[in-house]
């Protein structure tokens, strides 16, 4: 198989396996916030995080050498992240919020989301540049 053939495997795997973490993460969180979606909430922020700080680590001047950085970006960020995330699962929820006049968990939804989700990406990239500076530790 070609490289270019074998990047959709890595992408399609990625994406299959934060599939499976993003069902059993909002189950879990879900279980225990009935009128919020917390369990979206928590999926956004973890795969907010963990895209910051590969973000970060796959720059040139990031930790992770050419050949790393190429897998990283195709299997974590665009297929673990890609599954594990859930913006268009908080589109609709929010919608259904408003629709049923929730405005404050609606509300509530939107600013959370992002406001957790932008702090949870810098936290990553500030992780993923602190690994990368003790690269030559």
């Amino acid at each position: 198989m070609n490289a270019a053939g074998s990047t959709y495997w890595w992408v399609a795997l990625g994406g299959a396996l934060g599939s499976i973490g993003r069902h059993w993460l909002n189950g879990l969180v879900s279980e225990r916030y009935a009128t919020f979606p917390a369990g979206t909430l928590a999926v956004n922020v973890i795969g907010s995080l963990v895209i910051g700080c590969i973000g970060a680590l796959t720059l040139p001047e990031g930790r992770l050498s050419p050949e790393t950085r190429a897998f990283a970006v195709q299997f974590v960020m665009v297929g673990v992240c890609g599954g594990f995330t859930t913006f268009s699962s908080f589109s609709l929820q929010t919608l259904y919020l408003l629709r049923e006049r929730e405005w404050l968990h609606a509300g509530g939804n939107v600013l959370l989301s992002v406001a957790l989700c932008l702090v949870a990406t810098w936290l990553g990239y500030m992780i993923g540049l602190a690994l990368t500076a003790t690269k030559g530790s």
